[in-house]
């Protein structure tokens, strides 16, 4: 390096020499330092100014052109200097060292430069500062190596800044309209900037697609789109822009207090005639272009603030020591037991506490010993305590009910499992209701504290089987008591009707229960339902033709018969034969019986009295068993044949001894008892 850096004297000396120019001075500065708050530090260790053909020079310009805060960052000349005066601007972040009057030397201007200091009213700044030191008014950005000039011009339009800024040179640089491609041009061309104005893009040539159309980025697109749009790589557009309000295709750097500082907006050509949005000026940029000579007529500095990147804190359960770490962006991390004063602990990235019983904080920074801070970051052990369990015993319960287990803790809360390994709990809390339980159970109960986790306990709840009971439905006789028994022996017995005994006589139909206590005071309850069964009563017997129906006095399930033997379901019944029959009813659960004698009377359709023993003679059959029954019989002319009576109650087909002949003959059957009167006619055969 300084085999070449004198290699570049030489030729600039001898160039002078040789075609008599002015020789661009060559500034060198070191210090590369770290920052303690609250303190004020030079910002150069040394520094060297040569020039071949100048002894000194009227103006320089110091600048904080890298990680500049408004309002808290401040260079100051100190020191004695008679022929140099110093100036602050705190909108450029930028000292301007003026000689009093003519130019001073540079021996002068290096000993007040060397007397700058920087310092910040932050209590906790952070970050890094660059600072430019340059002979020229422009502000020289280090990580473009390129220079930035605001040129005032009221409403001058954008062609005619463009071929303004084409026109100008910087020490032998091209000069152009400004391309920003970084926040760090943003901030040193806009914002730390004197003014603002017009830089080199434009969407003149396709709407919407934004160029820069100046510079070494001459054609490079840097915005597709209006406010919605995105970049291929990088724009600083203010909100809401761009917008083409106007047939607006011009970039333009924002006022200040409009919007983002250093941001852009589009303007027409001529932008407004007044305000906010008229042109004030525009913005050269100067290197980069094919053909500018190599100066290195400023230098750079830089000052770096030790700072935090990075904290892990660490947790542990019960008592002992954890590991815990920091990171710094330079230096070396410094452990401290306050967040003030003190002196530190350990230095390094990693720091093991010593045993810990409770949760304790440390403090760290990575500032050089001596070195103050009201902010240092804390980094955190946490101790949790290993939770210690108990519980009540539980007694013993019934099957098919539940219970109350109870448990406690010193720390943290208590879940509830329904087997040692599982891992979704079934309830949480000092206290856990189970279902119903029908088998002796056990259960699981564990504390957790900050991810700190007790044994797994079991509690067990031992189930008592309940007295097994079958409900039971019970018939009961009309007039007739019926003894229901509890069915369960060596308990203890309560039923519905107050009584304390095993069984109970019951009379009426209706619902009764039994509660049936075992020795282990478990229950159960048996119910019975009881029906009445009535005894079965015949009202009567109704007889029409040969139909018999069998009429029940009362409700029940019946059945019927006409021999007492065989009974049906069916109160009807078909009889033929005229003569004394008994109806019979009983009820299905043989809760008694009942019979009733009825008399069917049946007319035969004809005779044969042919003395052979069948069907010798007529009559109206079952009349004989009603006393004052009679028949008469006629012929087919009228004539009465004879009187049939409980007497004499067959015809044997003759009239005074004399046998008439085969024919029809009529009769009429009168029964007072019944009050019943039977006609019709029949057949004598021969």
């Amino acid at each position: 390096m300084q085999l070449i850096q004198k290699s570049l004297l030489l030729f600039l000396f001898f160039s002078s020499f040789l075609f008599g120019q002015n020789v661009a001075p060559v500034l060198q500065a070191t210090g590369n330092q770290i920052y303690c708050p609250q303190t004020s530090l030079p910002i150069v260790t040394n520094m060297s100014i040569t020039d071949p053909d100048d002894v000194g020079i009227s103006a320089m310009y110091i600048q904080i052109s890298s990680g500049y805060v408004f309002g808290q960052d401040v260079l100051t000349l100190t020191g004695v200097h008679p022929s140099i005066s110093a100036s602050w601007n705190a909108i450029e972040g930028k000292l301007t060292l003026n000689g009093v009057s003519g130019n001073p030397t540079y021996i002068a201007f290096i000993a007040a430069i060397e007397a700058v200091v920087f310092s910040s009213t932050s209590p906790n700044p952070s970050g890094q500062r660059v600072f430019s030191i340059t002979v020229g008014q422009a502000n020289y950005l280090v990580s473009t190596d390129h220079y930035y000039e605001f040129v005032p011009n009221i409403g001058i339009n954008w062609n005619t800044a463009k071929d303004a800024a084409a026109a100008s040179t910087y020490y032998g640089l091209q000069g152009y309209l400004a391309t920003i491609t970084s926040m760090d041009e943003v901030q040193i061309s806009g914002v730390q900037a004197s003014g603002a104005g017009w830089i080199g893009g434009t969407d003149s040539e396709t709407e919407g697609v934004w160029k820069w159309a100046t510079g070494p980025e001459l054609g490079t697109v840097f915005w597709n789109g209006t406010v919605s749009g995105s970049s291929p790589n990088f724009a600083f557009w203010n909100t809401n822009e761009p917008n083409n309000q106007g047939n607006e295709d011009y970039a333009h750097v924002t006022a200040p207090g409009v919007g983002q500082p250093g941001s852009w907006n589009d303007l027409s050509a001529t932008g407004a005639t007044s305000g906010a949005y008229q042109p004030k000026g525009y913005i050269v940029e100067y290197g980069g272009m094919p053909g500018d000579p190599v100066l290195q007529i400023s230098t750079t500095s830089t000052i770096t603030i030790p700072q935090i990147t990075g904290t892990t804190n660490a947790t542990r359960c019960g008592n002992g020591s954890v590991t815990l770490q920091a990171t710094a962006n330079l230096g070396t991390v410094n452990w401290y037991t306050t967040a003030t004063g003190g002196t530190p602990v350990f230095s390094g990235n990693s720091f093991t506490t010593p045993v810990l019983s409770a949760t304790t904080n440390y403090y760290v920074d990575a500032l050089p010993i001596g070195c103050t801070t009201p902010n240092r970051t804390m980094v955190t052990a946490t101790i949790n305590a290993l939770p210690v369990t108990q519980f009540i015993t539980p007694t013993t319960v019934c099957q098919n009910t539940s219970t109350t287990l109870t448990a406690s803790t010193t720390a943290g809360v208590i879940n509830w499992y329904d087997s040692a390994t599982s891992t979704t709990p079934l309830a949480t809390g000092t206290t856990f209701t189970t279902p119903n339980l029908s088998v002796t159970t056990t259960y699981y109960f564990e504390a957790l504290n900050n991810n700190c986790v007790s044994a797994r306990t079991p509690i067990t709840v031992q189930v008592s089987i309940a007295p097994v009971v079958q409900d039971e439905f019970i018939g009961i006789c009309e007039n007739t008591g019926v003894t229901i028994h509890a069915g369960i022996n060596n308990a203890t017995y309560l039923w519905s009707t107050g009584a304390t005994t095993q069984t109970i006589i019951i009379w009426n139909a209706g619902n009764y229960s039994v509660t049936i206590t075992n020795s282990f005071g478990c229950s159960a309850t048996k119910n019975f339902t009881a029906t009445l069964y009535p005894i079965p009563r015949i009202d009567t017997v109704l007889v029409e033709n040969d139909q018999i129906t069998i009429v029940p006095l009362n409700v029940g399930d019946f059945e019927y018969s006409i021999d007492g033997v065989t009974y049906f379901s069916s109160p009807q019944f078909t009889i033929t034969e005229g003569g004394l029959y008994t109806a019979y009813i009983r009820e299905i659960h043989d809760c008694g019986y009942r019979s009733k004698n009825f008399v069917v009377v049946s007319t035969p359709p004809y005779f044969t009295p042919n003395n052979d023993g069948i069907n010798d003679f007529w009559s109206v059959k079952g009349l004989q068993y009603y006393p004052k029954a009679t028949t008469v019989i006629f012929d087919r002319n009228g004539q009465l044949i004879t009187t049939l009576t409980q007497n004499n109650h067959v015809w044997d087909g003759t009239f005074h001894n004399e046998k008439l002949p085969s024919t029809d003959y009529w009769f009429i059957a009168e029964i007072p008892e019944t009050q019943q009167i039977i006609k019709g006619h029949f057949s004598l055969i021969r």
